[in-house]
Formats: structure tokens, C-alpha cells, sequence
């Protein structure tokens, strides 16, 4: 049996993550990496049951793994944190019940705070593909010039007979050969524009809570000296940042940086970055709230650079009419 711990370097192929008979340190590993969920192992007609496998294709802004079933199983998620995860059924049957709606087929994509009951026959071998919250929200404010408030909805239920849902689906499998290929280890770069390839592709594909506000922006509002300024400031927004950085960032001067966001954002760099910052703050302390995570309004407040309680209230609740300490009771 192959535990994490015990896990080999593979420079050749996928990482075994856990390989063996037990079905609940199976659970453990499957729930460390994507979201907690109770497995309960079904009756088969046969009773056979067979050696239980996570493998790791990928971990980033995105992550492609497989997951291969010991036994006829039952899963049932807590809600998902943030990230969103797209089920791909390679083989066996399979059904899905995404918050109390059953999907016509397990293909489906699930998000934060959703909740899923799955079952999974044996043998059944799935495919998971998971997208980071923070991702899919870095993509959509780069066609919007706006951060979502709260988390992006997407249709559940992916079409297998849609063409473009097929060729998305292609580009899944292309990725999956590409991250193991010697040229997907050797680049770091490389792999980086497939994640993004992969993120927009799903974004245009499946129909979600933005669909129509991304539709009337078109697919390349910003520039690409903007683009690299917004995805600056949503990677670096626990640190230290001023508009230099951000200009360096974007590889432009301080006024043609100030001018773009004026011209195509309506804001200035650092109010666009402390947006950022305040839509962390309410993501944490929503995982406060909902038992994901532990911490105060001071703790939250402080770790996204706002040292000034008063005023973090004040813009906390002029943008989700609420004070950061409702937030954590109205969401309990």
C-alpha cells in the first residue's frame, strides 16, 4: 500500500497519492485534496471489491487527478470550499445529485457551497478536475474590470453531446498527456497558459451566474498590460504592493498604468487592489462562519492589510450591506 507520506518521486508519470485496500484512509486522502465528504461502501452482487487508487496529474491553480473505486460506493460532500470541480466519468456508472437535483449524468461541475451526493458502481474509474475560486474570478474581473462578490454559479450539468463541451473536453485529455510529457515538466511557463487556456474554456463553455455580463464585455476587454496589472494584484494581494509594483508588473510607465485603469476600469491601481483585498476579507470570514476555518473580524481584517478596524467596516459594508460581524452570524 502507497500512502502520501510514502509516495514516490515519479518524474515519468502521474502521482500516486494512495494506492490500497483501505476505503476509508482512501476517503482521508481523497477528502485532503478536494472537499471532505462521509463514503459509505454499497452492496454488490458479487461482493467484489478491488484495490482503491488517487493519482495527482497536476496541482496549481488547477488540479487533474483520478480516483478509482474499491467497491460500489456512496459519497456526500460537505459544502465545497472554494474551488469549483468537474466530475469526468472515464469509465463504470455513476449518478449525481447536486443540491438536491439529480444531473443526467455525472459529467457536472459543483462550486462553493455546494453540496453533492454521489454513486459510483463498481468498477467505476472518474476523472476530477478543480478549479481555484480565486481563478475563475481573477479570469472574469480581467473581462469585467469587476471581482465577483460572491461565488460564480455555473450550470451544473455539463452536455456530453454539445460540441463545445466536447472540445473542452479534449483540451482536458490533451492536458492530462501534456503534464506528464517531459515538455509539461521542463515549463513551467507552458503550463501556466494551458491552466488559463483551460479556465477560459470553461468559462465559455459552461453557462454560469456571469455569463450575460462577460457576453456584453466581450472576451478581451483589457489590454494585456491591464490583464498582467489585475492578475498582479490578485496574486500579491496579502503583500506589501504599491502602484510601482504593479506597474513593473504590467510593464508600464506609472501614468499609462493610472490612465488604463481610469479608462477601462473606472478606478485607480490601489482601489482596484483594495477591492481585491476586501473580497478576501469576506471570503475568509465566510469559511469563519460556515466552521471551514478559525479566526476574528481582527484577524481577517489585518491578514488582507486593513489596520484601520473602522474603516474596514465602513467599506466592508458600503459593498456587501453588512458589517463583517454580521457576516459571521447571519451565516451560521
Amino acid at each position: 500500500m502507497t500512502t502520501e507520506a510514502e509516495a514516490p518521486a515519479d518524474t515519468t508519470g502521474p502521482l500516486c497519492l494512495y494506492e490500497g485496500g483501505d476505503i476509508e484512509e482512501f476517503r482521508e486522502a481523497v477528502s485532503h485534496r478536494l472537499s471532505p465528504h462521509r463514503l459509505t461502501v454499497l452492496g454488490t452482487r458479487d461482493g467484489r471489491h478491488t484495490t482503491s487508487r488517487l493519482r495527482a496529474f497536476h496541482e496549481g491553480r488547477v488540479a487533474l487527478y483520478d480516483l478509482r473505486y474499491g467497491a460500489a460506493v456512496r459519497l456526500r460532500t460537505e459544502e465545497i470550499p472554494d474551488f469549483y470541480n468537474v466530475i469526468l466519468p472515464h469509465s463504470g456508472e455513476g449518478t449525481v445529485i447536486a443540491n438536491g437535483t439529480a444531473l443526467p449524468s455525472p459529467l457536472s461541475v459543483a462550486g462553493p457551497g455546494d453540496v453533492v451526493l454521489m454513486e459510483f458502481g463498481h468498477p467505476a474509474l472518474n476523472g476530477a478536475f478543480a478549479i481555484a475560486r480565486e481563478a475563475v474570478e481573477q479570469s472574469l474581473a480581467a473581462r469585467t474590470g469587476e471581482v465577483p462578490r460572491e461565488p460564480v454559479r455555473f450550470r451544473p450539468a455539463l452536455d456530453p453531446a454539445d460540441p463545445t463541451v466536447q472540445a473542452w473536453l479534449q483540451l482536458i485529455r490533451h492536458f492530462r498527456e501534456f503534464v506528464v510529457s517531459p515538455l509539461g515538466r521542463r515549463s513551467p511557463l507552458a503550463l501556466e497558459h494551458f491552466e488559463r487556456l483551460l479556465i477560459e474554456g470553461l468559462l465559455d463553455t459552461q453557462p454560469h451566474s456571469w455569463s450575460r455580463t462577460a457576453a456584453e464585455h466581450g472576451p478581451a476587454v483589457l489590454p494585456s498590460a491591464l490583464r498582467r496589472a489585475t492578475d498582479f494584484c490578485a496574486e500579491h494581494a496579502d503583500q506589501a504592493v504599491s502602484v510601482a509594483d504593479i506597474a513593473q508588473a504590467a510593464r508600464v510607465s506609472l501614468r499609462a498604468l493610472r490612465e488604463g485603469f481610469r479608462r477601462h476600469l473606472d478606478t485607480t491601481p490601489l482601489a482596484y487592489l483594495r477591492r481585491v483585498r476586501l473580497d478576501r476579507a469576506h471570503q475568509d470570514l465566510l469559511a469563519v462562519a460556515q466552521g471551514r476555518a478559525a479566526g476574528t473580524v481582527t484577524e481577517v481584517a489585518c491578514r488582507w492589510g486593513f489596520t484601520h478596524l473602522g474603516r474596514f467596516s465602513t467599506e466592508y459594508r458600503r459593498a456587501y450591506g453588512r458589517t463583517p460581524s454580521e457576516t459571521l452570524r447571519r451565516a451560521r
